[in-house]
């Protein structure tokens, strides 16, 4: 099958450049979290690190569906986010090795990365944590007659806790302008989606709260930036929320401490080999001629480059004023728009 035109996908509304912004994204997310991994392994990076190895579609395609001014919420595996949404993988990496030029000034660290600049609140450690917050950033849309919607994204983990099931009544009950994206990566730390959930397929769960619902395949970063696309009018709209299941896999541990004892080697290449986002999208792009071998092995580069600089960066960054230990423990006055 190929493209009437050169450059452009057949039924996809998104030029040459918009597709190659979405693979050179997905291959800066894949880079950079490689080599967090390696520098983690050097103790240049210390506490928790969270790799999204793996998921790179998710992100991709739902953030660049979004509005710029809609907010995203997500959970502590958030590196891919931050790059996503465009912020600067220097100061992304900075943040990683705990600097004051971090996104946070080094406070956050892998699992708190932010930019309210960006309408980006936050990666949050407490699994669930994030839903309600979602939840009141739609609610603050809907009372100030905004078309904001707030984005949640988090994992099949979450669907289990309690704030998840409040979040999405909470949601439903006043048709708040909420995003749901469930990361259904199979596992939830090192245990199987089967072995913790009645219900296996998750997007089934906001049925009982009337939410319209759908699943997507989470290694399509198109499916993914078009069923994306479609939730966010329908919220945008005065629908109320939706709720999309992107069933994905990650090919790291839950952390780098995971001896993952939990699957197999076997199971992991079998979706490398098969179901490799990145890998996906390239072949797509090139048997359509969209782009060329050249063109996207320049984007490669480009992203090497991009991320030996990032770690340059950060490695000659400051390290945080003991002196500003107590700022931001009180809040200062702010301009909100």
């Amino acid at each position: 099958m190929t493209s009437t035109v050169d450059g452009q996908l057949p039924g996809v509304a998104l030029t040459k450049s918009e597709l190659l912004e979405m693979y050179r994204l997905m291959v800066l997310i894949r880079r950079f979290e490689e080599v967090a991994a390696e520098q983690y392994a050097l103790g240049k990076i210390a506490g928790f690190l969270h790799l999204y190895i793996g998921e790179e579609a998710v992100a991709v395609g739902a953030i660049r569906a979004m509005d710029p001014e809609d907010h995203l919420v997500t959970h502590y595996r958030d590196h891919g986010y931050a790059l996503a949404l465009g912020l600067d993988p220097r100061r992304c990496m900075a943040e990683l090795f705990g600097k004051a030029t971090g996104l946070v000034g080094g406070r956050g660290g892998s699992m708190h990365f932010a930019d309210a600049s960006k309408h980006f609140w936050g990666g949050y450690a407490i699994v669930a944590g994030l839903l309600p917050i979602a939840a009141g950033l739609g609610l603050a849309s809907k009372y100030l007659n905004q078309r904001r919607v707030a984005v949640a994204i988090f994992g099949d983990g979450a669907t289990n806790n309690g704030a998840f099931h409040e979040a999405l009544n909470f949601a439903g009950l006043w048709k708040l302008p909420v995003l749901f994206l469930c990361e259904n990566n199979q596992y939830g730390m090192g245990t199987a989606v089967t072995h913790a959930s009645a219900v296996r397929e998750m997007y089934r769960k906001a049925c009982a709260y009337d939410i319209p619902a759908e699943q997507v395949d989470g290694q399509d970063v198109l499916a993914v930036y078009e069923v994306t696309k479609r939730a966010l009018e329908h919220c945008r709209n005065g629908n109320g929320p939706y709720f999309i299941e992107a069933l994905t896999y990650r090919y790291r541990g839950h952390s780098m401490a995971d001896p993952e004892t939990y699957r197999s080697k076997e199971e992991v290449e079998e979706w490398r080999r098969h179901r490799d986002p990145i890998a996906l999208f390239r072949q797509k792009l090139l048997s359509h001629n969209v782009a060329t071998e050249e063109e996207l092995a320049a984007l490669d580069q480009a992203v090497e480059e991009a991320v030996a600089e990032a770690v340059r960066f950060a490695e000659e960054s400051p390290e945080p004023d003991p002196a500003t230990l107590t700022q931001y423990v009180y809040a200062d006055p702010i301009t909100v728009h």
